[in-house]
């Protein structure tokens, strides 16, 4: 544990890009000047970690978190639920709904949604997968299907602040930074914590940039957007107009002003910001070749679905892979789409048209490559739906916390496995329930970091991903 005041500063809220000062551009000058204190900058302080870390054998090496935005609809993806087909348009039984918050159905009169598509088995144990996702169904034997997740916020930007640093509390640190802070990287050459966005479906609600921040951990850890299309990173160029020799000079002034300071105040922010020009320095480089595809074969640009420069899910998770494979260690990717209040089908066929695929080529992919043993995939959004009509447009359904899906792979997960269950109509989480504390837990433990053991003192509290309530491993699910 590391007490808050040991790097406590003015500027730990600030972006790796703010800290840059001048952009990236600026920044690989910096990188080339002569000065001392810049060439002195060390391998570990590029990769970042924690000496005490790992507490015990990791079996996973990275996480690629597939975030599907919007919450999408566990009753037409992995939970099929006979007995609501079954009630499909009566009542809904006031039993299960009394007392309890629901989003925009609360105060109106509630009816059963039966399933509006077809289950299938699938896999050596006949895992169930909806017609929605025929390409999810051909890697029934690779992941373990989660259907008893609960969650506590309601609505979306709360509950993805939930899913994301374990409080519905603004401004904490990120799991993505949680654990590039724990971990460091294994690359020099890109950040450890990358974001990826893409849009497609009904009412793509807004991300915000604190959702991959780091709270009160150091700036250096924060998650790096790279943009779908354009520069992959803002200022990597220099600025138009301005000369080499204009911004060797900026660079040289700041540099100075930032060895006077730290001389006095010994600020580790100021050392982030002088990692940064280097980092900096080597995206220039490192950036545009990763984000280059026309490298790839046209085998797997297939495969994925991937068309160079459209920034789309499929080219993203092509990107995952590429990520993963030059070392970084949080690789987020968020598709903006799956709010469906109404007209489910039609969206649900957009969003699965456009996710289902691609993530069957990344799982298959990385499971070619050799790396998805050691590479944690979790699929699933920030809740799950009713099992309530909601009609906007056609049949949908609303914001739901009490029981939804999400599945996991690779790292030490058992595949071809189903875990929990929901009630009879798909409302409350019954057996075996996972918390997204308990998701968290499990995710640091295949890392190799006992959450109880990982923590910051902050504002006189031990502060930790997984939160002051008991969060468990799920060890069931674990090879």
């Amino acid at each position: 544990m590391l007490n808050w005041n040991q790097f406590q500063t003015g500027l730990n809220r600030r972006t790796f890009l703010n800290n840059t000062g001048v952009g990236l551009g600026a920044a690989a000058l910096g990188s080339l000047l002569k000065s001392e204190n810049l060439l002195a900058v060390k391998k570990q302080a590029a990769m970042g970690g924690l000496p005490e870390l790992p507490h015990i054998a990791p079996k996973a090496k990275r996480v690629i978190f597939l975030c599907m935005a919007g919450g999408p609809t566990h009753l037409e993806t992995f939970d099929y639920k006979p007995k609501l087909a079954e009630m499909d348009g009566k009542p809904f039984p006031e039993s299960f709904t009394k007392g309890q918050p629901i989003a925009q159905l609360q105060g109106k009169e509630l009816k059963c949604q039966g399933p509006l598509t077809r289950f299938r088995k699938y896999g050596r144990n006949g895992q169930e997968i909806s017609d929605f996702l025929p390409w999810t169904a051909k890697i029934a034997d690779d992941i373990c299907i989660i259907r008893s997740m609960v969650t506590e916020q309601i609505n979306h930007d709360p509950a993805h602040t939930f899913l994301n640093t374990g409080t519905a509390i603004s401004g904490r640190p990120s799991m993505g930074s949680w654990i590039t802070y724990g971990l460091g990287s294994e690359t020099e050459e890109l950040p450890g914590f990358v974001v990826l966005t893409s849009v497609g479906g009904r009412n793509p609600q807004p991300i915000a940039s604190r959702q991959w921040g780091t709270g009160f951990l150091p700036s250096r850890y924060q998650g790096v957007q790279f943009n779908s299309t354009g520069d992959p990173v803002n200022y990597l160029k220099n600025p138009e107009g301005i000369s080499n020799s204009q911004q060797k000079q900026l660079i040289e002034t700041i540099q100075k002003l930032d060895r006077y300071r730290n001389e006095r105040v010994t600020n580790p922010e100021i050392d982030t910001r002088i990692a940064a020009y280097e980092m900096a320095f080597k995206m220039q480089a490192s950036v545009p070749e990763l984000m280059d595809l026309s490298g790839e074969t046209r085998q797997t640009l297939e495969m994925y679905g991937a068309e160079p420069g459209s920034g789309s899910y499929a080219n993203n998770c092509l990107l995952a892979r590429r990520l993963a494979e030059r070392g970084s260690r949080f690789i987020h990717l968020y598709h903006r789409g799956w709010d469906h209040h109404g007209d489910l089908v039609r969206y649900m066929n957009t969003c699965c048209g456009l996710t289902d695929k691609p993530t069957w080529a990344l799982i298959n992919d990385l499971k070619q490559r050799g790396m998805l043993d050691e590479t944690l995939v979790i699929w699933g959004g920030e809740f799950g739906r009713t099992p309530m009509f909601q009609g906007k447009g056609g049949a949908g359904r609303d914001h739901h916390i009490k029981g939804f899906s999400m599945w996991m792979a690779g790292g030490g997960i058992k595949g071809g496995i189903t875990y929990g269950e929901t009630d009879e109509l798909g409302y409350n989480s019954v057996e075996n329930i996972v918390h997204v504390r308990d998701l968290h837990a499990t995710m640091l433990h295949l890392l190799g970091i006992n959450h109880h053991q990982f923590s910051v003192e902050f504002q006189g509290l031990d502060t930790r991903l997984t939160g002051v309530e008991e969060a468990h491993v799920i060890d069931q699910i674990l090879t």
